[in-house]
């Protein structure tokens, strides 16, 4: 798999679809801020390493998956008589994205199904995560990302998808990582413009833009040369 291209879709992923669970994340953010001073809640520069510690565990979360999600696909694989893995894999990556765009797009919602199916792991988790509620020093942060890390999250499952086609358990933990970065934006700015980020990235519209991107992108993978 040409490594440097599906690092690209990871995190192309991340930065666009970001918005499609931003309603989630709102809440969480929520109860991250919500016990610390309003001097802090309302200075971005104070608020800034509670925000940064807590997607450090998130995206941590998404790595330990992503390398996990490789090393059985890398076992998988071997198992399988393949001729041309590159070609398979990148064909399953171009896929994952055109049906990761219908999803975060709103035409196609067949990743809530891997939502509930999520939510019986969630629930014997998430009871850790209310030990570090409420925040009220950055290391909380980190522990508390690192347990709403496993949060069912249908993008997250479409990425860790891929990372599952890469075969390897490096390559599928950086392409979390590149993924959890292009969520970063999105969310560092959540914390100081909440209320208005969360309204402006439901809208349909501004889904469906980002829905569309993902899905070009993911035709180019699909009908570019591949070669062994």
């Amino acid at each position: 798999m040409t490594i440097e291209l599906t690092l690209l879709s990871a995190f192309i992923a991340g930065l666009l679809g970001s918005g499609h669970c931003i309603g989630m994340c709102g809440g969480i953010v929520g109860l991250l801020t919500m016990n610390l001073s309003i001097e802090v809640r309302h200075s971005f520069r104070r608020l800034i390493p509670y925000l940064l510690t807590y997607n450090t565990g998130r995206i941590s979360s998404y790595m330990i998956a992503g390398i996990l999600a490789g090393f059985l696909g890398e076992q998988f694989a071997n198992w399988l008589p393949l001729e041309n893995p590159r070609m398979i894999a990148m064909w399953v990556a171009g896929l994952f994205m055109v049906a990761l765009g219908l999803y975060i797009g709103a035409w196609w919602q067949f990743l809530t199904y891997f939502e509930k199916a999520g939510n019986f792991l969630w629930r014997k988790i998430e009871p850790i995560g209310q030990r570090f509620l409420p925040v009220k020093h950055p290391l909380q942060a980190l522990g508390l990302g690192l347990i709403w890390g496993w949060l069912p999250c249908g993008l997250v499952y479409a990425i860790l998808f891929f990372a599952l086609a890469s075969g390897s358990a490096w390559h599928g933990g950086l392409l979390m990582l590149a993924f959890g970065l292009g969520t970063l934006p999105m969310l560092l700015t959540m914390g100081a413009t909440a209320q208005w980020l969360t309204r402006f990235a439901q809208k349909i519209i501004v889904r469906r833009i980002a829905g569309t991107m993902v899905i070009l992108f993911g035709l180019m993978i699909l009908f570019m040369p591949h070669h062994s």
